[in-house]
This record gives structure tokens, sequence and C-alpha cells, in this order.
């Protein structure tokens, strides 16, 4: 028999937006809970997101702002770009649940969100909604109104890989969600949370889950959950050797995700009979090179074209960012394209590369210089001299490229087709001609945003086994389950809107199952 350290109806594993809402949901209907954090911040990578949006359709800040879409259009939307990868209720049941999750916390003073317009991701597919009325996020959060969170919440990158100060004002995007979801259950004294407590184990007594063992000042402290465990604990992605095992694509010191996210509730779970789906997917992006050697998250070109290690050009350059990305990766595993390849661009607004949304933001020229990642030449033959790529092909690159901008059209890549690919440079082409030199080069890799592969869950949230039971007690939700969405990122706001719906439903869940 297990010696209980601790009890509380819920445990909950992991502080990014499903952890929170898991465990205000918690809180809120009269459970007592505890919500664990592996590291001394909260956030996971929620923390990181320079939006912190969710996409649920439908909902009522977007309703307040005048959309006329409809949960029917987002459905064929949805099951039009996801497939059949996943099951289709657990489709359905994403779709449908924002907009009510949504009217839920907006009952609390301290939950506000508003309208952040971001164009669906597959702006061919039917009832893709190109003028961006699916996406909310956060309001901005004033520090004023929770300073003692502002050393403890994750975040921003730039404070934590380049050591400049927090903020001092607000609390913007995934660090106004986490900020805010912490003040709204620090209202409920039957709610507690916890930092540097890794969960390292969960227990198990005749067949169902009934608490966790987490690591905390160098112990085994056990957690009885008598009503459930929550893992919302985010990916695996800073674990290489899980990386390898599950076949994903790239390195650990490339993603966007915490260097906690090992898998630890991965693990925990498939150790107890947990079945597992999409272990090989990512949220992906391309990555920009920095002087430490990683590759981060970058997106909005304001020009520049990428070509491989023929001098070749290869990919719509504009596309969302995980539609690019895995364009990238198809290319690797074809042998067409090497690490890194180079953005290509000229002086029109210097020797920085026209990236406006490097995420990590540049450091000094000289750096990356040095680091052999930007090169610079007055043409483009010795341009390609120095980044290794055949001048010849370069040349003839860049022409058709050029020729290609005064028509108007990519006829190779189709760059400028869909509403995303514009919506960066108002609305108008993102075509822009390299022509004046002296002519630049910047290496890119592939970044993620974490893994999506994890714990298969029905659609309350209930993690399954290997024979499709749910196992009693258990419950899965964002990064830490397998992603609803399958093989796709349909729009901005997918990953964080999983996390928090799932999470708000296992709860719901444990509620019912005793009442």
């Amino acid at each position: 028999m297990m010696n209980w350290n601790e009890e509380y109806d819920v445990l909950v594993v992991g502080s990014g937006g499903g952890g929170v809402t898991g465990a205000y949901t918690a809180a809120r209907e009269g459970l007592t809970v505890n919500l664990v954090e592996a590291t001394d911040k909260f956030g996971g990578t929620t923390a990181y997101s320079g939006g912190g949006g969710v996409w649920f359709p439908c909902n009522p800040a977007l309703q307040r702002a005048g959309t006329d879409d409809t949960i029917e259009d987002a459905l064929e939307y949805y099951h039009a770009v996801v497939g059949d990868r996943t099951p289709r209720q657990l489709q359905d049941t994403y779709v449908r649940g924002g907009g009510p999750l949504i009217e839920y916390l907006e009952q609390d003073e301290n939950l506000k969100f508003e309208m952040l317009p971001w164009p669906d991701y597959f702006g061919k597919a039917p009832k893709a909604r190109l003028d961006g009325q699916r996406h909310t996020m956060p309001t901005p959060f004033p520090v004023s109104r929770a300073p003692e969170l502002r050393e403890v919440v994750r975040g921003p990158l730039d404070s934590e890989r380049l050591g400049t100060p927090q903020p001092d004002d607000f609390f913007i995007g995934g660090r106004a969600l986490i900020a805010r979801f912490l003040k709204a259950i620090e209202k409920y004294p039957n709610a507690k949370v916890s930092l540097n407590s890794p969960l390292v184990e969960l227990v198990v007594e005749e067949g169902a889950v009934v608490g966790g063992i987490v690591e905390r000042d160098g112990k085994r402290v056990a957690i009885r959950a008598r009503r459930g465990v929550l893992l919302a604990a985010g990916g695996f992605e800073a674990n290489d050797e899980l990386r390898q095992k599950y076949g994903v694509p790239g390195h650990a010191r490339d993603t966007m995700g915490p260097g906690a996210n090992l898998g630890k509730a991965h693990q925990a779970a498939i150790a107890v009979g947990a079945d597992i789906d999409l272990m090989d997917q990512a949220w992906w992006s391309p990555g920009l090179t920095h002087p430490d050697g990683r590759s981060a998250f970058a997106l909005w070109f304001t020009g520049g074209i990428f070509v491989n290690q023929d001098g070749a050009r290869f990919v719509n350059e504009s596309a969302p960012y995980d539609r690019l990305g895995r364009d990238v990766i198809a290319q690797m595993e074809q042998g067409t394209v090497t690490l890194p390849y180079w953005m290509i661009y000229d002086d029109k607004e210097g020797s920085r590369p026209p990236v406006q949304a490097p995420n990590v933001s540049m450091t000094e020229t000289d750096k990356y210089v040095d680091a052999g990642l930007w090169h610079t030449a007055d043409t483009l033959e010795a341009l390609a001299e120095k980044i290794g790529v055949p001048s010849e092909s370069l040349v003839v690159t860049v022409a058709r490229f050029n020729n290609m901008v005064e028509s108007g059209v990519d006829e190779d890549f189709g760059r400028g087709d869909e509403a995303y690919d514009r919506a960066f440079s108002g609305g108008e082409s993102p075509l822009v001609a390299i022509e004046h030199g002296p002519f630049h080069a910047a290496a890119f890799g592939i970044s993620d945003l974490g893994t999506k592969g994890g714990l298969r869950t029905d659609t309350a949230a209930r993690v399954l086994d290997t024979s499709d039971n749910p196992i009693p007690g258990l419950y899965a939700a964002g990064n830490t389950m397998a992603a609803p969405s399958g093989t796709v990122y349909p729009g901005g706001g997918n990953p964080i809107g999983t996390s928090m719906l799932f999470s708000h439903l296992a709860v719901q869940n444990i509620i019912s199952e005793r009442t």
C-alpha cells in the first residue's frame, strides 16, 4: 500500500495552456487540485508564443468582432485538411468545443480574449477562412496586477536566450494567457501550484491510476489523486533519444519547446499501458540559424528566396510555417535539400535578413559573419562561391525569380497564391525582386514548436490503452496527447487550443464520473 505524502482530487502535470486550464476548471468546480510543474517557471511552450492564440471558431470574442462564420463551415474546413488520419469524433470535439470554453472562461474577470485575425493555413481548402476570423488571443495583462508573477512565468525567449530584461509593463501573448490563469487560480484556496516538481511515475491500484510520484528537493513525493491525473506536460521535443527512437526529424537544440520537455509524462503513461500515435510528428517551421548554433522558428519574410545546395529555389517561402517546414523535411529525406539551406536577398533592407519575426532576436551582425552563417558579396557569382553552390545555377535561379516578380505570378511554387502568403505584405504580392547588390545569404535550418505525437485519447481526454479502452483515472491534453489535427496544422492556435480544450474536458469528465 502506498504511503501518500499529499492528497487531492486532481493532479495536473504541466503548467502550459492546458495545465492551467485544467487546474482552473477543477478549482472553480470545487475540486481540490495540485498543478505540478517540472521547472522553476510556469508556462511551458505556451509562454513562448508571441500571440498565445487559439483556433476556436465562433467563440464569443469573435462574435463580438462581428464574425459571420459558422461551426458547420469550420467543421467542413477542418475535416478537409485533416482527413481521416484521426478519429472524426475527436476532430468534431475540438472544432465544436472552443466556443463554449471561451464563454465559460470569460465569466471570470481575469480571463479575457479578443480576435487576432490570422488566416487559416490551407487557403484553398473548402470553407477556409481567409480573413482570420477563427483566431483568438488573450488580451494583454498588466504586470502591475500580478507583479509576483513577473519572474516565475516562462519567457520571453529573448530573456532566456539573450539575457534581455523582463518586460515591466504587460504580459503579452502566451505569457498573458499563463499570467491570467495563475491570477484566476490564486483566488481558490482548494488549488495549489508547485514548481520544481517533475513527474517521474504514475501509481496504479487495481487497474486505475490513483496518483503520481514527483521529485521535489531531491526527494520522491507521492501525491494521491482521488479523482484523476491529467497529463498536460508538453511534448518530448527536447529529448534527442526519444526523437531518434520515434523518427522525429531535427534536433532538440532547434526546438522552441522548453528544455524540460523530455517526454517524462509520455513515458510514465506508456509504462502503465497507454497507447500512442503520431509519435513521428511535430509542429514544424523554418529556422533562422543563430551564432549559438540553434535554428529558431522564423516567419514574416519581406523578401528573399530559399535555395538548396544546388543553388536552386525549392519551396514557397511565404507558405504557412508548418507546411514550409514539412516541404523542407520531405526534400531533406529525398536528398534534394541539405542543411543549411540559404535565404538569398539583396541590399534593400541592408545586410540583415528580411525576417521580421525571428522569435529569437538577431544579435550583432559580426557574430553571424564570424560563425559562417551570413555572407555578402558584390555579385551573385561571388556569393555562390562563398556559400558553396554552383554560381551559374544561382544566377539563373535569381533571374527566373525576378522575371516571375515582374509578371506577378510564381509559376514554380505558387508564392502569393493563398491568403496566408500575403498576410505579412498587406494583402499585396510577397514577391520581391533580388536586383540591387551587394547580395546576401543567411543560413537556415529546420525548427519546431514541439512534438505533437502522444497518448491516444477519446473525446473526454481519457487516455486509451492498446485495446482501445480508457485507463481509469488517466487523462491527457495538448502535446502530451496525440493531436486531433493529425499530420497537418490547420490554423494558428491549434496547439494551445487543443491543450486548453481537452484539459477542460478532462476535468468535466472527472466531475461527471462521480456525480
